[in-house]
Formats: structure tokens, sequence, C-alpha cells
């Protein structure tokens, strides 16, 4: 019996674009563009008519434009949107809105050579197609209530429970966060991370990690699958909305508590280090699970480089990139949260990890920032052991000295249940203070090696899209 052909309406002014998209679309196999409209009052009669269940459609167009088309539609009949969007810094703003308001996903209209561009852009537009067919419209849950249980899921998790508190808990203190006695900074390399990956509807989740957490969580590096010309943008939007910095990730930074640093689209992030300090470091490999920036790299690298300091996120995103580097970071000691299904615009990438085993709780996306949270509360400071091997490494040390130092009872045996591992948790030690009081800061020139937290933030925007039949 034959599947099913996606069903595709073309929604742009431009007479060469609709036939080229059209083109496109009917040569997949799985694919068929039954109708193709120069605006969306036109569109708008032929969505009615035809049913699509998919639509392509233009920001700049004559009677109403892209944006209001795709408000209407996501209020009165939600339907799958791919947005067709220009290169220039006004149509990646206009692009990253239209992802706000509700569009599963878009790829970028070359300025020069359209006809060829698009045509290299055939796979990926197929790709994105195929993945809001099967998005869920039209709105994600939002946070979860005080108390929800929720189950762990992944072959090595099943059955693994965990309390998630509410979006609005109050924050761990700084300390707990940076793993820092008050008035002291933290000893380089003790520091924890978190690593995130995703997809298609990722910029919307993650907008909603990022601005739930306070702003000295720790240092943030990110991969969304994104082309170039639009990332930067992304992150300066981000930036306005986050109690924490945001920005496009450049090569050789310092990653800094309350920061966060997104791939750059088109080119690899990965995790690196120098000496005590962590780096960023970006690359033009060639794509990895098809994908540049890739999951897959980042995720490897952070288990390589930081391994037990990790914690890993798989949001929202078509196919399995990242699935087994994530394995790889759990085997290195790193805890791992996905993104649930019922919150998730395609639950591929999330899926995948949990399959491979790789994930320890499975959350909504409401729940994934205050989960971060907790997990660094509990974990608390770095254990002693912990902290007097990364003496050595800094200080060359002599191997008399921290026989000295077992030798005076500094070097605390475990307590039960716990295995002498510079992981293995415990409670805050006493004196910690309130984040207010010992917020860290930093010197902002970049180049140094510092930087600067924003005093207490400047508070998350709180906005919500709202879908009314």
């Amino acid at each position: 019996m034959m599947k099913k052909k996606i069903r595709v309406l073309v929604i742009d002014d431009s007479a060469l674009i609709r036939q080229l998209l059209a083109k496109i679309i009917n040569a997949q196999p799985d694919l068929e563009c039954v109708g193709a409209a120069p605006d969306p009052l036109v569109a708008r009669e032929m969505i009615r008519n035809l049913s699509p269940d998919v639509l392509t459609l233009d920001i700049e167009m004559p009677r109403m434009d892209g944006l209001e088309f795709l408000e209407k539609v996501m209020r009165l009949r939600p339907t799958p949107v791919v947005m067709v969007s220009s290169l220039t810094q006004a149509g990646a703003q206009a692009t990253l809105r239209a992802l706000e308001l509700g569009a599963v996903d878009f790829v970028p209209k070359p300025t020069l050579g359209i006809e060829q561009g698009l045509l290299e852009y055939s796979d990926t537009l197929a790709d994105k197609i195929r993945a809001a067919a099967v998005a869920r419209m039209p709105a994600r849950a939002l946070a979860t209530t005080a108390g929800m249980v929720v189950m762990g899921s992944g072959a090595a998790g099943a059955g693994v429970t965990t309390k998630v508190a509410a979006a609005s808990a109050a924050p761990a203190p700084a300390s707990a966060l940076t793993g820092t006695r008050p008035g002291r900074a933290a000893l380089a390399g003790t520091e924890k991370l978190i690593m995130i990956g995703a997809s298609t509807g990722g910029t919307e989740a993650i907008r909603e990690v990022l601005a739930a957490l306070p702003p000295d969580a720790p240092g943030i590096l990110i991969t969304q699958h994104m082309p170039p010309g639009f990332t930067k943008s992304f992150a300066e939007r981000l930036d306005k909305l986050c109690k924490i910095r945001v920005k496009e990730a450049e090569h050789g930074e310092r990653v800094l508590p309350g920061h966060a640093y997104i791939a750059p689209g088109g080119r690899h992030l990965a995790l690196a280090k120098s000496g005590a300090n962590y780096l960023t470091a970006l690359s033009d490999d060639p794509p990895v699970n098809r994908h540049r920036p890739s999951v897959e790299v980042l995720f490897r690298s952070a288990a390589r480089v930081a391994g037990p300091s990790v914690l890993g996120v798989m949001l929202t995103g078509m196919g399995r990139d990242g699935a087994d580097a994530m394995n790889e970071m759990r085997a290195a000691g790193a805890y791992n949260i996905a993104q649930d299904e019922a919150t998730c615009v395609v639950f591929g990438m999330p899926r995948e990890a949990i399959n491979a085993g790789a994930v320890h709780d499975v959350l909504p996306i409401g729940a994934v920032a205050p989960q971060l949270m907790a997990r660094l509360a509990v974990e608390g400071p770095p254990t002693l052991p912990g902290v007097i091997r990364q003496v050595l490494r800094q200080t060359n040390a002599s191997r008399s000295g921290l026989c000295t130092m077992a030798a005076t009872g500094a070097m605390a045996a475990p307590g039960p249940g716990l295995a002498p591992s510079h992981h293995a948790t415990m409670p805050p030690r006493a004196g910690h203070g309130s984040a207010a009081q010992h917020r860290p800061s930093f010197d902002p020139a970049r180049t140094s090696g510092a930087g600067h937290l924003r005093p207490g933030g400047t508070g998350a925007h709180s906005f919500r899209r709202r879908f009314r039949n």
C-alpha cells in the first residue's frame, strides 16, 4: 500500500520562487505540492479548499505580510509552517519572530543565484517539510506544577523518578551553583557546565530554558541546528530576554558562569580546555550527521574534556544527532535530561537519546531549568578528594604536601553508600550565603579570560504565545 504523500502549499509573491519550490517538492517521492499562492489572501482560500499538511511561507508579500498571516493561521487554523526567509539582518529578525509565533522551522532564501541556491537547499527543505508534517500543533505545554513527579527513561534509567520543583521555585544559592565558598573564587576546573542540543522547534525551547536560569548559572554551550546568518540575531534576541548573558560563540573564548555561547551557523562548536580554563573551540570540519554545527561534536567534546562536570540537555529536534555522544557523556559521569514527547515540536533527537540509554530524566520543557538548578544544589561543592586533585594539577604540589593534608584529616572519608569519587554528591557546606550576597562578578574584557555578570540580571521577559481556536 502506497504511503500517503505530505501535501504542501507554497505561498510566495515571486513566480520564480513558487515554481522552484514546487519543483523541489514534487521531486521527492513522499511530498506533493498541491498549490502555490502569490499572497496570503489567495492562500487563505486555498487552505480552506485544499487542506494542506504543511505551508511554506515567505515573509515579505503584498496585501498582507507573512508574519501577520502566520499569526492568523496559528490562531484560527493551526498548520505546520516552514518559513522561506531572507538572509538579511532584518530577515533574520523577522524569521525569529515567526518561530516565536509558531512556525516550525525555516530555510534561508539566497540573495544571489536564487535558482541554484534553492536547488542546493532541496534536501534541507524536504527534510524540514517532513519534520513539520509530524510537528505538534499548535502549542507546547509549559511549566509543570510544584511537586510533579516524572518518570526517568532510557535503558539505563527506566523506572527512575525525579521530583521536579516548580518553574517559579527560588534558585539555588550562588555558592551551590558554582562550587565556591563565600568570598572565594572557585578552583578552576571544578565548576559545572551545561551542554544543550536542539533542532526543529529548538529556538523556543532554548528560550524557555535560558529565561528561567538565574544570572549565576553555570557556563552554557548550545548547538542549535541553524544556517549561517541567523545565530547572531538569535543570540542577541535571547540576551535581551534572559538574566544570563547570551552571545554567538567566538573561537577561544573562556567559558564563564552566567554566560551562554551559541554555535555560529555553519560552524561546529566544541568544548576545549587550556590549563584550568574551559574554552570554546570552533571549526569548519565536515558536517556530522549531515549537520554543521552538530550536537554530536559538542557533546563528544564535553564527554572528553569535562566528564562528570557536565549536565547535558537534549531538546526537540528531528533525527538522532547527538544521541551517541550523549551516551558518551553519561559514561563519563555527566547527568543528562531529555525533553519529553508531549512538549517537543518533534520528538526525534530526545527519543533517540532515550533509546540509547543516555538519559537520566525525561521532563517537560518548563521543568528543565528548575531540575538543572535542583541537581546543582543537590550535588553541592566538589568533594575534598576532587579539590585536592585540582590543586595538584594547578600548583604541581609535592607528594609530601598531599600526605600532610591526609595526615591532618583534610581528606574526609566518603559517606555511607558513596564511592570515593570526585563527582560523589554531598550536602552544601555550612556558611553559604544567598545568591545576592555572594554572586560572582567578572571583568568585562572577554579577551583577557574574564567577563562580567549583569548585576541582578535584567529579568526574564514573561511572554507566551496564545492560541485560540
